[in-house]
Parts: structure tokens; sequence; C-alpha cells
């Protein structure tokens, strides 16, 4: 089982969920480099040989914890004893002392973590039956947590989630920076949470309608075909992750002439959203309730008054959802927006920096099209045929129109033709254009919005750091998804539930500061 989970050996961290045990596997650096990253409470050390830096133990020392270190020298234990560790006895260096030369340690630090918090009520209400929420929902039920989905339309995955097909592939970058770490750690996620509830197939042999097909990513032009080349050869990437193709290479693939070369991520394709959404919410069994056509409008939060009593009639510490006609929708003491553009609209949101960007995608019958073995994209994608239909897109536009529009339609079909030639989509002019219109919700860096959420009312302060920043308890964000929300919803949905419940996060400390939802906040501030 372990072989067969094991992780495409690429850098970042890699969680893996086995029979009973969450694995954590740490690729590239140093492990002295990677303490400072690890967001834990660390009950048992075992470390074959001294790090370091061994003084960031404390930091993720859990009170009481132990420690296993072989063949420390007389620096090392002094370094140990300087971070609060302990032992009896004259530990040595010489591996035929007792017990191979192993240290055994106790953590006594006077100033350890703090002790671990109380289970919370795992209780919670999730508003938004798209990709985010779906995700949320099973990560939180996986847990024991008794969710509520609050959806507004009458099925899932009715917005931004309700493409034929989105594509999913990794995002490269030659100095490895911080959205280029997320989408690798989110794309291979994601790939492990669509085997766990089930698996894709494209036939709907399988929960979630999907394939693996590989993603052929052209270069744009002259000067960027040498960079992608770059980026391989300097990463060293496993081949399965990403291969470099030279043009000849790019046209025996494409099946059409192309004159540069290409990215091509062999494990990447595309899947259905709506289905994915549905493999999730089934995934989730009893422990969810489902509430669909209901909008929620309003949240409140009932606070203990000063005689003990709960103002506004409602159970201590829960947030009510209301309704537009001020009927209470669900009540629970935590609640995760997830539901896009429509968080704004609540107050205690109001103020996130969020914005929707316009997508149309063209829908083409399948044999007006060429058929493709693989998804295609440069300034455009193309997927193979999804049910009969092959998808072309997607626009982006500054606008709020719902409508289709034949200029979009023309516009993908333009970016189809410069990628396969005008002869191959010729047919496609002639054939009668459907195609949908969606909203892509975003943050102004183009990153999700992960964590607790800001309280805009709280009086500003100096709050210099993250932690600092006030927020409202037990409401969430899982926002600001942009165009990749098919493979940012599991992850972030599994870094959520980990905050919630005080476990290890499936992500670098600088990483989840990244997703902070706070990180708008010091930057406002910092302008003052």
């Amino acid at each position: 089982d372990l072989r067969a989970a094991w992780p495409t050996a690429v850098p970042g961290l890699h969680r893996l969920a086995l029979d009973g045990v969450t694995l954590d596997l740490l690729v590239g650096g140093t492990p002295s480099g990677w303490l400072p990253e690890i967001t834990a409470r660390v009950d048992e050390f075992v470390i074959p040989e001294p790090l370091d830096a061994m003084r960031a133990l404390s930091r993720l020392a859990a009170p009481n914890a132990t420690l296993r270190l072989q063949a420390p020298d007389e620096q090392q234990l002094r370094t140990l004893k300087a971070a609060g560790f302990s032992w009896t006895g004259h530990p040595g260096a010489n591996a035929e002392s007792n017990d191979g030369g192993w240290l055994h340690a106790d953590y006594t630090s006077r100033k350890p973590q703090p002790p671990m918090p109380l289970p919370p009520e795992r209780r919670a209400i999730v508003i938004g039956a798209g990709v985010a929420g779906a995700a949320a929902c099973e990560r939180l039920a996986a847990r024991s947590w008794q969710v509520t989905l609050i959806e507004r339309h009458e099925e899932p995955a009715q917005e931004a989630s309700g493409n034929r097909a989105g594509i999913f592939m990794p995002l490269l970058s030659k100095d490895d920076n911080i959205p280029t770490r997320l989408t690798r750690a989110a794309y291979l996620y994601a790939m492990r949470a669509w085997r766990r509830v089930g698996g894709l197939a494209p036939d709907g042999g399988a929960p979630v309608l999907g394939e693996q097909c590989g993603v052929l990513q052209l270069a744009r032009d002259e000067e960027h075909a040498p960079l992608q080349r770059e980026v391989v050869e300097a990463w060293q990437y496993p081949q399965e992750f990403v291969q470099w193709l030279d043009a000849d290479a790019a046209n025996a693939v494409l099946g059409a002439p192309t004159p540069y070369g290409a990215w091509l991520f062999p494990q990447g394709g595309w899947a259905n959203p709506a289905s994915v959404c549905r493999a999730m919410l089934a995934a989730c069994g009893r422990r969810l309730t489902r509430i669909f056509h209901a909008e929620a409008i309003t949240l409140r939060r009932h606070e203990a008054a000063s005689d003990g009593d709960a103002r506004g009639g409602g159970a201590e510490g829960e947030w009510e959802v209301v309704a537009a006609d001020g009927r209470v929708i669900a009540s629970a003491p935590v609640v995760v927006l997830a539901n896009g553009a429509g968080a704004t609209a609540i107050e205690q949101a109001g103020e996130l920096p969020l914005y929707t960007m316009r997508g149309q995608v063209t829908h083409l019958a399948a044999e007006a099209f060429p058929k493709l073995k693989m998804v295609v994209c440069r300034e455009a994608y193309m997927t193979p045929p999804v049910q009969g239909i092959t998808s072309i897109g997607a626009t982006y536009d500054r606008d709020d129109d719902r409508a289709l529009r034949a200029e979009s339609q023309q516009e993908n079909l333009l970016r189809a033709e410069e990628i396969l030639g005008p002869e191959r989509v010729a047919a496609a002019r002639q054939a009668a254009l459907q195609g949908r219109v969606g909203f892509r919700t975003m943050a102004p860096d183009r990153l999700p919005l992960v964590g607790a959420l800001p309280d805009y009312g709280a009086e500003a302060g100096k709050a210099e750091r993250l932690r600092d920043v006030k927020r409202h308890e037990g409401l969430y964000t899982l926002l600001g998804y942009a165009s990749r929300g098919l493979i940012w919803s599991p992850l972030a949905a599994e870094l959520l539930a980990c905050q919630l419940e005080g476990e290890p996060l499936p992500l670098e400390a600088t990483l989840v500061a990244a997703l902070d939802p706070a990180r708008f906040v010091l930057k406002a501030r910092r302008k003052l």
C-alpha cells in the first residue's frame, strides 16, 4: 500500500493517507531547513543522525515529548539541554554503548507549547456546494464532523464548478516561486484525493468523470520555448511529472505542426467538476445534511451576555445562518464560506478583496473538431471529447454578462486555429456553437483565501504578524480559487480541517501564510 501511494519525487511536503495512518513526506532540501516550515505538535522525535538546528526542535515539542538521537557528541548534548531536553546518565557517542549509542531524552522545558486545546465541537455549516464546499464537507466528515451544506441552487456545482471539463496540471517556474510550489502541492494532492473517493474514468466507470490522458502545454513563442526547456533541466523533474518536448516531438504528440516546443504533463488531464462534487459529497455519508435552494444572506453569532444568557436567544457561541425572509436555516459553532463571489454579500466578509472574471467556454460536437488524445493548451485549452463534446476556452472578461456572446465564441475558435491551424478548425466554423459562461472568483495575488476570517470591525491596532490579526471566532473561508478550483479545493479543505482540529498542517508554513485571508489586512496596514 505504501509503495502504491508513494508520491512523485518533486520538492515539497507530500501528505499520504494510508489505512488509519497519515504520513507526511518532505522531499528536497535538508532536515534542518525543513524545521521552520513544519507546523505540528510532536510527541516523539526519532533522529538517526544529529541535525544542524536541533535547538529548533523545542518549537515543535509537545509537553512531555520524548527524543531519541543516535550517537550525539558533547556539543550536540549541550544544544539539546539548552533547548529544554533532559536525560539521566551520561550518553556517549560510542556505538558500542547501551542501545547502540542512542540518547533517550524528555522535553522538560519550562516554556513548552501550550496545552492541547479541547477537541472542537464537531459541527459545521458549509456555505456553497461547488468544488470548494464539497471538498470541505468531505474532509470534515472524514474527521467525524456533522456538516450542514447550504446551497442556493437545487444541485451542486451550478456556478464556477459547472463546466463540462476542467483541466488539471501543475505550474512551473524557473525560481520555483510560491504560486508554483502551492499549485504543485495541490495538483499532486488532488489526484490522490480523487483516488480516495473512487478514482477517475472517462466513461462513467468511476465516481469522478475524468481521465489522466496527459496535458500538452505549448510554448507561447520562440523566447518561451528555451525557458520551458531550462526549467525542466534546472529542476530535474521526474519524467512522469513533466517532460520537455522539442518542436519535432511536440508535433508528433499534437498531430499538427507547431514551431516551438512544449511541456508534457503525463499525469495531467481533465475532470468533470460536478462529478468531483458528487463524489466528495457521497463520501460524507450520513454525516452530511444538505439544504439546497436556500441562500444564506446574514450570519449572526450568539455570545454570552453578562448574566450568562446567550444574546439573541440562540445557543451560546454558535453562528446562525439567516435567509432573506429572516428564517434561520441552520446553526453551528463553525461556518465555512465556500461560495465564491457570493461570500462578499455577507457582512462579515464584505471587505475581502475578491473580484470575478467572466469565462466563456465553447462547446463543439466531437465530429466538428479534430479528436484530441490529450488536453492541449497555450493561450486557450482544448479537451478531448467529454460525452461527445469538446470544450475550448476560456475567455477572461471583466464584465458580468451571463449570456453567451458570439465574439467570445470566435475568440475561442481563433485561439484553437492558432494551435491546430485554420484547416483543421474549418469545420468548427460551420458548426452550431454552444457553450457556457462561468465566473471565476479571485484575489489580487491570484492565490486562494484559506483560514480564519479577519474581523474587519475590530480595532486595527498595530498588528504586524498574521497571528496578531483579530479574527471572527468560528468563521472560516475557502475562497478565491480563480481558474484552479478543481485542484485547489482538496488540499485547501485538508488544510482548513487540520487547522480546526489542531493537526499537523499539510503545507509548509511559508505557503500556509501565503493563503491566510489576513494577509491583505497586513498589506493594507503597511500602506498607512
